[in-house]
């Protein structure tokens, strides 16, 4: 356990960032698993349109440093060429 006063403080501090970013990260989770769904159902507008929601939560994820940017950038442009499949 801390003892230094500001020791303490950044505990309470870890303890709030982390209940924060948790959110965060089901946030974005939750964004992508309906861009998924979307995609298992075939329809392409849809897919198309759950994806325009879920890119600017993910690019916020990726700001915020609960993703990181190669991996927000690489999962956006996965989904989108799995969705211009769907449109062919």
């Amino acid at each position: 356990m801390a003892q230094h006063k500001s020791a303490r403080k950044r505990a309470r501090s870890t303890v709030r960032r982390t209940r924060v970013n948790d959110a965060r990260k089901g946030r974005v989770r939750s964004f992508l698993r309906e861009v998924e769904s979307a995609i298992a159902t075939g329809d392409g507008k849809k897919a198309r349109a759950a994806l325009v929601a879920a890119q600017p939560e993910v690019q916020r994820g990726a700001q915020k440093g609960v993703l990181a940017k190669a991996t927000a950038a690489r999962k956006l442009s996965r989904l989108s060429k799995r969705i211009k499949k769907l449109s062919k």
